[in-house]
């Protein structure tokens, strides 16, 4: 049964939805990204399945969308939101996974080895702006210190798969999705499918962190 909450941190106040595991081994908070909420199909499918597996789910919402903001403010403000959801977490007395898809993927890293999480899920990490390789954030995601798992859709504009350098991280590709997982009516899988590979990943690699 899920169960919301408002956390007051120096950003604003944030909302964590509970989405708990019966037999928790393992806590996975994921934040959304600078254009939506955590009502993205990746998001909410993930919320879905989880639990049923030993993982629990914390959904964040950062303080901007709480307040009914449009625009996403800098990055040290997301940062700044983030971190003051992290004593709700830790209070579950479980290794955290820090997770987000896009802006909230490139949180997770920045702020990983700060708090002292257990591992990251970054998905549809924007690897750089549409049309602007140059300007790459390869280092926030090399940079963050704990396991890493990419899931990232094979025509998603802001980095293929193809574009990723090298590391240590697994990178987990989702055939014709863009930024938003969406995949063409003309692709061989179909919306479902590509979620099923989401939640598959996710669940699997999941499976692989000790908790």
């Amino acid at each position: 049964m899920t169960k919301s909450e408002t956390v007051e941190t120096d950003a604003g106040v944030a909302r964590i939805t509970w989405h708990p595991a019966r037999k928790a081994r393992l806590l996975l908070a994921v934040g959304h990204g600078a254009g939506g909420g955590v009502e993205a199909r990746d998001l909410q499918a993930i919320a879905a399945v989880l639990p049923a597996h030993g993982v629990s789910v914390a959904l964040v919402e950062q303080p901007w969308r709480v307040a009914g903001k449009k625009v996403a403010p800098a990055p040290k403000t997301l940062d700044a939101g983030w971190r003051g959801i992290w004593p709700a977490l830790e209070k579950k007395g479980l290794p955290v996974i820090s997770g987000g898809r896009s802006a909230g993927a490139r949180v997770a890293c920045r702020t990983a080895t700060e708090l002292g999480a257990a591992a990251v899920l970054a998905l549809s990490f924007p690897l750089h702006p549409p049309g602007r390789p140059e300007k790459t954030r390869a280092g926030e995601l090399l940079g963050a210190g704990v396991p890493t798992l990419v899931v990232q859709g094979g025509n998603d504009p802001f980095g293929r798969p193809a574009e990723f350098p090298e590391g240590t991280y697994e990178l987990v590709e989702i055939p014709y999705g863009d930024h938003g997982f969406a995949v063409p009516k003309r692709a061989d899988i179909g919306q479902d499918q590509a979620v099923k590979r989401i939640t598959d990943a996710v669940t699997r690699w999941t499976g692989m962190l000790s908790g």
